[in-house]
């Protein structure tokens, strides 16, 4: 079976959130499976994988958006390194940036991504058996397909959508119908909704499978879904829960390039102190005070306008006996109250941006994992956390609720039911009711990396559901 997953994200080329993580392992446990040819296709980057690794180019041509002509490239990766055969699209003027997101003209991009490889394959006539969707940003890919006569040679191939967050839509003006290739006029309701083009609901109306990546968060869609959930209810036929594995080879704190010290489950405590104390050196923190942590962006959805009021309530309630640790960025305003709580208190530390090395560091250093988020359709920080022995504390909602049982019903963290800083910084006391229990501490990190999140189960998953 060959299936090509089209993202505008994928690690470790190009990283902004959990999306990369996925596109960046999936493939590669896919390809464990026999039989089976699973390949990933994003833009070009102007990134270091990408100018440290040798790439062909595949294919030359030309596509048409509005009345300019933009050429089209496809570069294959030369040695597989991934584990999977990674192909990079790149359009002078669209697709040869330095990130994915952040420019005026996102819409334009993403339109010139799904058209582009389309017009490539078309074009080479290759024929794969599932062109696999990642979120809205190739969630037109569906319908083009179908109804643009330029593929005419990829009709009928199998797509598959999935949603890994349906906060964002994509949904732009009709103007931009003039940047599409052609389609038969008649289909213009199977790209619309709500008077937009809307690229998700298209991709939910119009592709042959999709799912969401957890079972939790399916369900969350099914009743809220920033207006899509009569459609979603109406496609129900062919949705799916499937939670999302992590790549145990990367995630491994026993082999973990990242790490000052590895260690496994037999010495778990004894390695994570050693990490502990390092970080806490090098941050100004006290070794002595269990660590809570936060890792990821600074945005509504992921609670983190509460870190401000949880780190002066928690700090203020237990006498400092606490260490905090923030990595992460986003939201200015956030980031600001950060900063200023960064210079108030000696046990909290803030450091903005975002540093791969650095979360491996602080997953295998802290105690506690904080996760107060409103919206997490999977969340892998859980997972990570898990694996490298820390406890997570997280609101009871989408894959947490999936992932996280809490100790008090015989699981190995902490869930709290409402995204307000009161209920976050309650778990936090409960946590630090268990780490005065040396014994049951132990057993709880124990517990955690104990846990198998691969990826080995989740892909087999996705092979039931493009079987059927």
């Amino acid at each position: 079976m060959k299936i090509f997953n089209l993202s505008i994200e994928c690690y470790p080329v190009a990283k902004v959130g959990g999306l990369a993580d996925v596109v960046g392992a999936l493939p590669k446990y896919l390809n464990k499976i026999e039989g089976v040819e699973a390949s990933v296709i994003m833009p070009w980057y102007n990134k270091p994988f990408v100018h440290d690794h040798s790439f062909e180019i595949v294919f030359d041509g030309w596509i048409h958006q509005r009345r300019q002509m933009f050429q089209v490239q496809v570069m294959k990766e030369r040695s597989k390194v991934l584990g999977f055969d990674l192909y990079l699209v790149k359009i002078p003027g669209l697709l040869d940036r330095d990130n994915p997101y952040g420019y005026w003209d996102e819409s334009q991009q993403f339109l010139a991504f799904q058209h582009g490889v389309l017009h490539w394959l078309s074009a080479m006539e290759i024929r794969p058996d599932i062109l696999h969707c990642h979120d809205y940003h190739t969630g037109l890919v569906p319908f083009m397909v179908e109804y643009c006569p330029e593929f005419s040679f990829l009709k009928g191939v199998k797509t598959v959508g999935t949603i890994h967050n349906g906060e964002y839509q994509g949904k732009m003006s009709w103007e931009m119908t003039s940047y599409m290739p052609w389609f038969y006029g008649e289909n213009w309701g199977l790209l619309d909704w709500d008077g937009y083009i809307n690229p998700l609901a298209s991709m939910i109306k119009c592709c042959h499978a999709f799912n969401a990546v957890s079972e939790g968060y399916l369900n969350e869609l099914f009743h809220s879904f920033h207006g899509l959930e009569v459609l979603v209810r109406n496609e129900s036929s062919k949705a799916y829960g499937i939670i999302n594995g992590i790549d145990v080879e990367v995630w491994d704190p026993a082999t973990d390039p990242f790490l000052d010290f590895h260690y496994s489950r037999k010495n778990a405590q004894e390695g994570k102190l050693k990490n502990k104390k390092e970080i806490c050196k090098e941050y100004g923190l006290n070794e002595n005070l269990p660590l809570f942590s936060f890792i990821g962006r600074f945005a509504g959805e992921k609670g983190a306008d509460l870190l401000p009021e949880i780190v002066w309530k928690s700090i203020q309630q237990t006498y400092g006996a606490i260490n905090i640790m923030v990595l992460g960025s986003g939201d200015p305003h956030i980031e600001h109250e950060l900063s200023h709580l960064n210079t108030s208190f000696a046990n909290f530390s803030l450091d903005l941006g975002y540093k791969e090395y650095l979360s491996h560091r602080i997953y295998a250093s802290s105690d506690f994992l904080l996760m107060p988020s409103r919206v997490e359709p999977c969340g892998l920080n859980q997972m990570y956390a898990m694996r490298y022995g820390t406890i997570p504390i997280v609101r009871y909602t989408g894959g947490l609720r999936d992932t996280v049982e809490d100790i008090s019903t015989g699981g190995s963290g902490f869930n709290f039911g409402a995204a307000t800083a009161d209920d976050a910084v309650h778990a936090m006391h409960r946590a630090l009711f268990v780490y005065r229990q040396q014994e049951l501490m132990k057993d709880l990190v124990q517990k955690n990396m104990s846990y198998n999140f691969s990826w080995e189960k989740s892909a087999e998953k996705y092979m039931e559901m493009y079987r059927r």
